[in-house]
Parts: structure tokens; sequence; C-alpha cells
């Protein structure tokens, strides 16, 4: 019987897997000094993290949020970003806790990995406000990549500062490029202004000997061909509105996915438990022949403790008889 990193790595080599079901499930996530100093107390109350955005996070949602207004926003004039933008140190960060949990995790039974949120263009209307990011990647694009590229440079320098400290096989490395209907940016905009500058920390993770995991649960159809060429190993977050088998076809399996399975579509009242376990079902059957996918719910889990009790029971039960009755043949 595999372990469940065996497994992942089954399915990510084109290998027989015992089963199919979520990546995440292999996955021991480290509480990194970055995503621990980051996260807001669940008061409801305004908080600022070491960017100077303020965040909300409201007692009983699932997370905070960013919380921009024109008098709270960071960078409020895009020409005078230099001026606006205060850098946090990574200077010494406490890694105490992280090393900790490291020291606990089986690397033959699961992937050691970090959570990075906050990619450029998240970033980029964290600091901003989205109204005025977007309008500044068509108004001003050059101040936008010189801005951008200073993130950059302090992503790449904590990916290589965690690879020292703690040594994770995988990067999950957060950056929303969309929405549910369409990518936010035209596609010649975010390659000209995203692409070059993600594929310098797709590089730098690699050269840290780690995967690069990217989560984005959001149409990224446009673009799949540009992930593959930047280097993402892993797209988790493939939410059910893009043509998930166009993109297997188009990207001729050079990246594997996770999701397809529609949370909000199984996550509501009244629904009856067939047709939770026919949603999984049906991303399974779609998804898996062409190779290297993960099912699952891109966000996670269905917040009705009920309607998850179903999914995960059939995805663990499906799954893996779909492994069996499916072999690979080489």
């Amino acid at each position: 019987m595999m372990t469940p990193r065996e497994n992942v790595m089954a399915v990510y080599n084109r290998e027989q897997p015992d089963y199919y079901g979520d990546i995440m499930a292999a996955m021991a996530l480290l509480p990194d000094p970055i995503l621990m100093g980051g996260s807001a107390p669940q008061d409801g109350l305004p908080h600022k993290n070491m960017w100077g955005v303020t965040y909300i996070w409201k007692p009983g949602s699932p997370g905070q949020h960013p919380y921009i207004t024109d008098e709270n926003k960071v960078i409020k004039d895009i020409t005078k970003w230099e001026s606006q933008l205060n850098v946090p140190s990574l200077d010494g960060l406490d890694w105490t806790m992280a090393k900790q949990v490291e020291a606990t995790v089986d690397r033959k039974e699961k992937m050691v990995c970090i959570m990075f949120g906050g990619g450029l263009f998240e970033m980029s209307h964290f600091l901003m406000g989205m109204e005025d990011a977007l309008c500044n990647y068509l108004d001003y694009p050059d101040e936008m990549k010189a801005f951008l590229s200073v993130i950059k440079d302090w992503k790449i320098a904590y990916i290589r500062q965690m690879a020292e400290e703690v040594h994770p096989d995988i990067i999950f490395y957060h950056d929303d490029w969309g929405n549910k209907k369409s990518v936010f940016l035209p596609p010649p905009v975010w390659r000209d202004i995203i692409k070059p500058l993600q594929q310098e920390i797709s590089d730098a993770i690699h050269e840290c000997g780690m995967i690069y995991m990217h989560h984005a649960d959001c149409i990224c159809q446009p673009i799949t061909p540009d992930m593959v060429d930047i280097g993402v190993d892993i797209w988790q977050g493939a939410i059910a509105q893009n043509d998930i088998v166009a993109i297997q076809e188009m990207t001729q399996g050079k990246l594997a996915i996770s999701g397809g399975i529609d949370g909000p579509k199984i996550d509501v009242e009244n629904i009856t438990e067939e047709a939770i376990r026919a949603e999984v079902r049906r991303a399974i059957d779609t998804y898996c022949p062409r190779g290297r996918f993960y099912p699952g719910i891109p966000h996670g889990i269905c917040f009705r403790e009920w309607n998850n009790s179903i999914f995960m029971d059939e995805l663990l039960k499906y799954g893996r008889q779909y492994a069996l009755e499916h072999p690979i043949n080489k």
C-alpha cells in the first residue's frame, strides 16, 4: 500500500496510484513565520500586516480578507510607489515553530509544504485596491513592472530562506489570476507584466529543489500554456468553470492539475446525497482519464459538515475504485 506521498508522486509521474484523491491530504503544512505573522485575529476588527495592508477576519468566516479604502491603501499613487512602499525585512525571522513541526513529519508519508500567500497580482490589489491596480496595469505598465519587481525580489529571498531553514518538498504558492468567469487582466497584459517576474519566482523554487504548486481557484484557461512555460508543476484550484479537458489536451500533460469538483454546487442546503456523490464521480470520470489529475474541491472542503462528510466518503471510495478499474498501461 502506498503512502500519501507515494500516491501523489505516482499520479505526478504517470505511474499507477492506489487511488485518485485530494492532493492536499498528502501535505504537511508548516507554520512558517510569514504565514503566522500575517494572520489577523478573528475579531472582526481591522489589523495591518507587515506590508501595512489592512485585514479583517470576521468571527465564523473561513479566513481573513483585505479591507482596502482610499484612506488606508498603502500605494495611493503608483508614480510615487518608491516612497510609499515599505518592504518588510526578512532578517531575524523566528523559524522555531516551523522547525519543530518539520521534525515531526515522516517524509516517507507526507510532503513538507509551505503555503506562500499573496502572489504578485494579489499583492498589487492588496496594496492599492482592485480598481487602482487594474487601471495601473493598463495606464502605468512600466511603474507596475518596477513596483512588482521589488516584491518579486522579496519573495525569492524568502523562498531561498525557507529552503535553507526547513527544506520544503513543495511550495503552495497563492495568486488568484481570475474569477469564475475570466482572468482579471487581458492575457497580453498579464504576459507582459506578471509572466516574466513569475518566471523568476518559479526558477528560484526549482533551483531550491522544490515542486511549484500554484493555487488559483479561478479561470486560468487563457493562460494555462503560459503556466507551463513558466514552469508551474501543479495547478491546484482548477474550478469546473474552466474547460479542464481542453486544458489537459492543450498542455499535453505538462501541467498536473488538482480540483475539478464544483464545491459551491454541492455545498448547499437541501441537496441529496446522490447529487453530491454524482458530482464527485463526474469529475473523476471526466478528468482522470488523461492523467496527472487530483480530484478535489478547489478551495478545499464543503463548509456544511454533512455535505463534506458525503463528499469525502465518495472521494475516498470512488477515487480508489477508479484507480483499480482503470490501470495505467505503460
